[in-house]
């Protein structure tokens, strides 16, 4: 992996757990997210059969971003693009396709805002 590609930086962030009130009683999950680490990626096109999947399911917000191999990543987290502001909910984190745990690609859909 080229460390001059990884031009941009992601936020990852987490959907916030419940914690425990005054009682330690568990309380409920809120809707907020927290922040739990950040790192350099790049953002790579989508080309052949993925771009076709994407545009066959009515996705045309697919983005795919490369990152140093995490293994804490999951599909239920985001990311906030910190060049541009994009936010883009993690749909699939894919393995390392070359198998030396060297980088991880984060396939996402970027949120729409009601502007």
């Amino acid at each position: 992996m080229n460390p001059a590609k990884l031009n941009r930086r992601i936020l990852l962030q987490k959907k916030s757990s419940g914690g425990e009130d005054e009682s330690g009683y568990p309380t409920e999950p809120s809707s907020d997210w927290e922040d739990v680490m950040t790192v350099y990626a790049s953002r790579e096109p989508l080309r052949g059969r993925e771009f076709f999947a994407a545009a066959a399911a009515n996705a045309e917000l697919t983005l795919r971003y490369k990152i140093r191999y995490r293994d804490s990543i999951t599909p239920d987290m985001r990311f906030k693009d910190l060049n541009n502001g994009r936010i883009c909910n993690i749909t699939a984190v894919l393995d390392d396709p070359y198998g030396d745990r060297t980088e991880t690609h984060l396939m996402a859909l970027e949120e729409r805002t009601n502007a």
